[in-house]
């Protein structure tokens, strides 16, 4: 995503699975493999982090191979935004914020997902699918936990806001690095060594509980 933010007094960037939205967007892809459950426990220990991110998702990307492209819309009829996504990001409009998300998941979801919920900006891995079939693999380099706090630091560098004016949220280990960089990282919905690194815990599953903390 191309977008440039300006004019906003602070930033919040949110990771997608789990967070953003409620699903787990390869696990939904690889339903349509026939492999839902086999990816299911891959996602669960990456997020945990036990196994390195980006040679997990190559992997778990591979037991894609074969899915076409039309069953996204599939997967998009499946995707549960989480409660209370709409009420934060409109709060962080109506008080001058910007509202970021950078995920682990893909572009071909969340390229609809994000506009739809006004997100104002966001990155993602994109899939190969020659011929309109994915193929198995990740298109160009891996959003990962350096990634997404690079991803974090630079939109906050291109709409002039301190990090200290930044707040991170996110469930797993990929998301830590982004919480550690930002003005506070917020653990949601979140495995257990997130929420004993993280700034804050929110409990509920509702990201209105947020909106209190916001500048």
């Amino acid at each position: 995503m191309d977008v440039v933010l300006s004019d906003v007094r602070f930033l919040v960037v949110l990771d997608a699975d789990s967070t953003l939205i409620r699903n787990e967007v390869i696990e939904l892809i690889a339903d349509e493999a026939g492999r839902g459950p086999e990816v299911a426990a891959a996602t669960e220990a990456a997020m945990r982090g036990e196994v390195d991110f980006a040679e997990s998702l190559r992997s778990r990307v591979r037991a894609l191979e074969g899915v076409p492209t039309t069953a996204f819309a599939r997967v998009l009829a499946r995707i549960e935004p989480t409660p209370g996504v709409r009420e934060l990001i409109e709060a962080v409009h109506r008080r001058g914020g910007g509202v970021g998300v950078v995920s682990g998941g893909f572009h071909e979801i969340l390229d609809t997902v994000a506009p739809d919920l006004g997100v104002d900006v966001w990155r993602a891995n994109r899939l190969n699918a020659p011929e309109g079939v994915l193929d198995g693999t990740v298109d160009g380099e891996i959003v990962d936990a350096a990634a997404k706090a690079d991803t974090l630091t630079t939109w906050a560098a291109e709409a002039g806001v301190p990090l200290r004016r930044t707040l991170a949220i996110g469930d797993g280990a990929n998301d830590l690095r982004m919480m550690a960089v930002a003005g506070l990282g917020l653990a949601f919905n979140a495995k257990p060594a997130v929420r004993a690194r993280a700034d804050l815990v929110v409990g509920p599953v509702d990201l209105r509980e947020v909106i209190p903390l916001l500048p």
